[in-house]
């Protein structure tokens, strides 16, 4: 019996430890490679908020190998200037920003913007197709762009087609990593 009590005991033991560990709140996500990440308009209610460039340390660990190699390539092809694309991202923000500014009709939207190495992710929902269409052209016309991916929604119903933020999140990211003005 008492080695039954003792099987019993750790079995119950290790049962408790692993229900404790995965009570464990999620990692804590932050913007670890500190990639621009913002708001140009806020016009459509209840749309997904993106969670953009926020990482686990899990995560940063995993992306940190491709990041150094993706950034490199660009200036190894003769495509970038510096050696490292990721350098751009920072200088692009307000740019950026100026340009989906001056877009007719944007107060209608809410969008979001992540840059990183020269690419800027359009996020967040539009009223229609053609918006999204001018959105990305004007994006696509800021020097040193090279690639424009819009994951933008029509309306704000369905799923969104980038990473949604947790709930409770705040909606705005101009604390987190404003652009330069």
């Amino acid at each position: 019996m008492p080695f039954t009590r003792r099987a019993v005991c750790c079995v119950a033991t290790a049962a408790f430890a692993a229900s404790i560990a995965t009570a464990q709140p999620a990692a804590v996500k932050r913007n670890w490679f500190d990639d621009p990440f913002f708001q140009v308009s806020h016009g459509l209610a209840n749309c997904p908020v993106p969670e953009g460039p926020m990482l686990n340390e899990s995560e940063r660990r995993e992306q940190m190998h491709s990041r150094l190699e993706r950034g490199t390539s660009c200036w190894l092809a003769g495509r970038c200037t510096d050696s490292n694309a990721y350098r751009y991202d920072k200088g692009l923000a307000a740019p950026v920003r100026a340009a989906l500014l001056q877009v007719p009709g944007l107060r209608r939207t809410s969008v979001w913007i992540i840059v990183q190495r020269r690419w800027v992710y359009l996020q967040g929902c539009v009223p229609d197709a053609k918006m999204a269409r001018r959105l990305e052209r004007a994006a696509r016309g800021v020097p040193d762009v090279e690639t424009v991916v819009p994951d933008l929604m029509i309306g704000t119903r369905g799923k969104a087609p980038y990473a949604v933020a947790p709930t409770g999140t705040e909606a705005t990211t101009e604390t987190r990593n404003p652009p330069n003005q």
